[in-house]
């Protein structure tokens, strides 16, 4: 343990897992935002993995996780994943921004230990330097226990019109290193305003946060006490499943959606910024993706199958189709299977546009994937035709999808790995590789993987009507509700 926080405070990180997939679309969707997305920086883990593995330090606790409804088991996954082990998981039942969440951290840390200090961290940002962004917490953590809200700026590398900046005041007091006075909250500038902002000595906002837990609710007793009071209703009436705590909705959507930055920093005089000394990014864009990703001698990344030519200062990646490029440069080009990005490097931040026309016309592109995840392992939709639909689905040892029937198509599963306990109007029995089973609309049937590898079979359905929604069920053992399918 570090010498001068150990035997003073307790550090707990507290990890806010939301996202609506816009950004860096085609690849996060709403349904599987970026911090699930494996390999975005030129690296296999996912950022939540990432971010799990930053704050494993002895001298944390285990970290409190605020997510989605929606993307609970896959926060759980990506845990499993890291090898972390997390003190809970907390389901947001509705958007809120980020002031009702972390006043929920803050109420449950606080009712175990008021003194404990809060590191507050988006999931899905990178830092590279593991040991400089611990001894930066540690550092804040001192800070905090003074009552002070620590929020860490980063030192620009640029006029960046994606971030909102911060004036440094200042020197703080001599016990506060090398901490400033917060002179002035700015929003994210247009080009030229960034570029003053650098020149006149700015940090970026890094959305990192470092208080201890009643000094946080007494600052949001103060200027949001409506966020305070919902938060406190919700945990009060929250309920476990499965593990997972639940929120309480009605609740928590009394809460006010506004910001910490809006609800409590902008407007205490207890707020003070420390540089931190790392590289950093918020991966907001496929700009900033390809300023952090490594790049080859033509300033390229390129991720999957690709041939390039006389191309430069690319980000290119492909899922599974070959890309190739001759004569470009400055370009983002994403491939995903179903969805194709092809777009000005300087423009990437304009991706939310596209995602908006998608959503305005009813298309499902912005909500998931060719491949969808569940609790039990995913299905990839392998072709699509009038009257039939040909799926692959991949269930983990142990997995198992729900007892259901469907009313308008019947179902032919082939096994092609592992073996299958398949349940068919309450008759079991084992399906091996190269076998297969036939389901008929309105039976009751169950697939289940009783073995200790993957289970993957050809799913081909037939039917007047094909969609995710024709499914009754009966049991779930991951108590999904009528909206989660499968």
């Amino acid at each position: 343990m570090n010498a001068n926080t150990s035997d003073l405070v307790e550090i707990v990180p507290v990890i806010l897992s939301g996202g609506s997939g816009t950004r860096l679309w085609p690849l996060s969707r709403a349904l599987y935002p970026k911090q699930f997305v494996p390999g975005l920086n030129g690296k296999p883990a996912a950022l939540l993995s990432a971010t799990l593995t930053r704050v494993a330090a002895e001298d944390f606790s285990a970290p409190v996780v605020i997510c989605n409804n929606a993307h609970r088991f896959l926060v759980r996954e990506q845990a499993s994943q890291a090898g972390a082990t997390l003190d809970d998981i907390v389901l947001e039942p509705s958007a809120r921004n980020t002031a009702p969440a972390i006043a929920v951290a803050a109420l449950i840390t606080a009712a175990r230990n008021p003194k404990a200090v809060l590191v507050v961290l988006p999931s899905d940002h990178l830092i590279e330097d593991t040991d400089a962004f611990r001894k930066a917490v540690r550092q804040a953590a001192n800070i905090a226990t003074t009552g002070s809200l620590v929020l860490f700026g980063i030192e620009p590398t640029g006029p960046h019109t994606g971030y909102g900046y911060i004036k440094k005041g200042k020197a703080a007091d001599k016990d506060h290193g090398d901490a400033f006075e917060v002179e002035t909250f700015v929003e994210k500038p247009d080009s030229a305003t960034a570029e003053r902002y650098v020149d006149g000595g700015y940090l970026w906002n890094s959305g990192i946060f470092v208080f201890k837990a009643e000094s946080f609710l007494a600052e949001l007793a103060r200027h949001e006490p409506a966020v305070l009071d919902a938060a406190r209703q919700a945990l009060s009436k929250a309920s476990r499943d499965l593990g997972f705590l639940r929120l309480d909705a009605e609740a928590f959507a009394k809460a006010p959606s506004i910001s910490v930055d809006h609800a409590v920093m902008e407007k205490t005089d207890k707020a003070v910024v420390l540089p931190l000394a790392t590289s950093w990014s918020d991966l907001g864009s496929w700009a900033s993706l390809w300023d952090a990703a490594p790049r080859d001698e033509n300033g390229n990344f390129v991720h999957g199958d690709a041939l390039v030519e006389d191309s430069t200062n690319c980000y290119i990646r492909s899922e599974k189709a070959l890309v190739s490029t001759i004569g470009v440069k400055d370009l983002v080009i994403v491939e995903a299977q179903d969805a194709l990005l092809v777009a000005d490097k300087s423009r990437s931040q304009d991706v939310a546009i596209i995602v908006a026309k998608l959503k305005a016309s009813g298309r499902k592109e912005h909500e998931h994937h060719v491949r969808n995840h569940r609790p039990w392992g995913f299905f990839e939709t392998l072709s699509v035709g009038p009257r039939f639909q040909v799926k692959l689905l991949h269930v983990v040892a142990g997995g198992v999808l729900s007892l259901q029937m469907h009313h308008h198509r019947s179902e032919h599963w082939v096994v092609v790995k592992g073996t299958a306990r398949v349940t068919v109007n309450g008759s079991e029995k084992l399906v091996s590789e190269n076998e297969s089973v036939y389901i008929v609309a309105t039976q009751w049937h169950r697939l289940e993987n009783p073995g200790k590898v993957p289970l993957e079979l050809i799913e081909v359905q037939i039917g007047t009507y094909l969609g995710e929604d024709d499914i009754i069920r009966s049991e779930d053992i991951y108590n999904r509700s009528a909206d989660e399918t499968r």
